[in-house]
Parts: structure tokens; C-alpha cells; sequence
């Protein structure tokens, strides 16, 4: 299905039926990311919509570049208020765990609560190194591709144990080479990664009140926990929990493989319908 909204033409998908739930993608995501572990569960209950951002997939966008944060989140905002019935329940990991922070920001009446994974408040330290180093590689001209690209996005994603896991690994190998099959992480990473190295959030989350989960994964060297603990410590609505041993979200991918469960260091998010907006988190 398609949105034509005021800057892009957004490909979005909806499965299920009851009170919304949207997703939004990181980096190099597509709205199928989400369809094989997060949807069959989700749509149970909810309405799901998942969408390609701009810059990737079927998504169109003539803007100049570069696009900030802030249209990143106006995309997503104006797709929750043609396609769905806020208010909704955000989901957002990496690039999408700050667009949905901006959409907190930008336009808390939409929303419900923010579930925000892989994030942080802005690009500081190693985090900024990191983004500007990929960024301006390619720009010269460069890309990753084969083997490569599989193995530099795996050690970027996984923990060492998931690495060593002679019997995970295969299944896993065969996830990313899936997914880079196509050129879309290549083609999108400079519009997407500057929007994430650009931003900062430090003086307007404090004043955003939408109930906010903020997740954190212990081993995750894109987004170390350190900056999901400032988004919490900034959000006065927002509650912190860490998962122990994880890397990003394709380690979760990897554990419910293999039918694993997941401990966070703190409580459950409560139930999506059950959060209220202007109640604490």
C-alpha cells in the first residue's frame, strides 16, 4: 500500500486488526524486517503498520539531501494520522529508535508510547566516529559488498558468543546475505546514517512527556548502552531496561531461532494497550 505524504510517497503494510502498533525501521531496514519475528506475534492483537523510510525500498522522496531527523519523524507522523487511529503505540530500533523519539517530541498527541531500542540522544564519542567513518567512505566512492559486507555487519550486530556458535552461524550468515542481497542498505546509508549523526535531542527531550520504554542491549557496539541511559535520564517519562548479553536486534532474532527467552535487567514493558498518554511509563 502506498501513502503520498508531503515530502515522500511512503510503501507502508498493515497486518492484524485492534488498538495500532507501528514500527519503525533502522538503518538500512525494510518494512519486512519486522514481518517474520515481531508481526505474527504482535498481530494478534494490534493493528501493525511497518514502512520503509525514506532513502530505502519502495519508499519515494525528490527532497534534497540531506534530510533531517526531524522529516524522518513528519514522514512518520503523517502516515500514523492517514492510516491509523492514534493514539498509537511507537516502535523504533536504531535510526528508527531516534525517529521515534522525534516523533515524541514533535507530535505527542499521536502517540500512546514510545518503545525505543538502540538509541541514544544524539551522535557523541565512538558512536559519531563510527557513523562519520562509514559515511564518508562511502562518499569516496566506496561500498561493501560479498563476504565483506556479511562479515562487518555481523560483527557489528552479534556478541562473540553468537559469533562462535558453529551451529547459529550458518542460519545467521544466510539472514545477512539475504538482506544485502539487494543494494538498498548501500544506497540508503548516507541519507539515513547522516540523519542519525546529525541530530541532537539533549534539550527537547526533557520536555517530552509520552510515556517512553527505553531499551538498551549490553553488547550492542553501535549504540552502547551508555546512550540509552541518557535518553531515559533526559525523558521524564521514560523507564530504562537493559537486555544482558545482547547485541542489536538480530540477536533477538537469533535467540528466537532457537526458542530461547530473553531476560531484561528490569521489569516488562507493561501491556501496549494498557499505557496511557501523560502517565509515567
Amino acid at each position: 500500500m502506498r501513502f503520498h505524504g508531503s515530502e515522500a510517497s511512503i510503501h507502508y503494510v498493515q497486518h492484524g486488526a485492534g488498538p495500532d502498533v507501528v514500527f519503525v525501521a533502522g538503518g538500512g531496514g525494510l518494512a519486512t524486517d519486522w514481518h517474520p519475528y515481531q508481526i505474527p506475534f504482535f498481530e494478534r492483537e494490534f493493528r501493525c503498520t511497518t514502512f520503509d523510510n525514506r532513502g530505502i525500498g519502495a519508499t519515494e522522496c525528490d527532497i534534497p539531501l540531506p534530510w533531517p531527523l526531524e522529516s524522518f519523524a513528519r514522514d512518520t507522523a503523517e502516515l500514523i494520522e492517514a492510516v491509523c487511529e492514534p493514539p498509537v503505540a511507537l516502535v523504533g530500533l536504531s535510526l528508527g529508535g531516534a525517529i521515534v523519539q522525534q516523533v515524541a517530541i514533535d507530535f505527542p498527541g499521536l502517540l500512546r508510547c514510545v518503545v525505543t531500542m538502540g538509541t541514544g540522544a544524539r551522535s557523541v564519542g565512538w558512536g559519531w566516529d563510527y557513523q562519520k567513518a562509514e559515511i564518508d567512505w562511502r562518499k569516496e566512492g566506496n561500498r561493501l559488498d560479498g563476504p565483506m559486507a556479511v562479515v562487518h555487519n555481523a560483527a557489528m550486530m552479534f556478541p562473540a558468543r553468537v559469533l562462535g556458535d558453529r551451529e547459529l552461524w550458518p542460519r545467521l550468515r544466510a539472514d545477512l546475505e539475504s538482506w544485502l542481497s539487494t543494494d538498498d542498505n548501500e544506497r540508503s546509508l548516507i541519507p539515513q546514517w547522516e540523519a542519525c549523526l546529525l541530530y541532537d535531542q539533549m534539550e527537547s527531550l526533557p520536555e517530552c512527556r509520552v510515556p517512553m520504554h527505553v531499551i538498551a542491549f549490553s553488547e550492542d557496539v553501535q549504540a552502547p548502552p551508555q546512550d540509552g541511559r541518557e535518553v531515559a535520564e533526559l525523558a521524564p517519562a521514560a523507564e530504562y531496561h537493559e537486555f544482558r548479553g545482547h547485541g542489536p536486534l538480530l540477536d533477538l532474532r537469533a535467540r528466537a531461532r532457537r526458542a530461547e527467552p530473553v531476560h531484561p535487567r528490569h521489569r516488562s514493558p507493561p501491556p501496549l494497550s494498557d499505557t496511557r498518554a501523560g502517565a509515567r511509563a
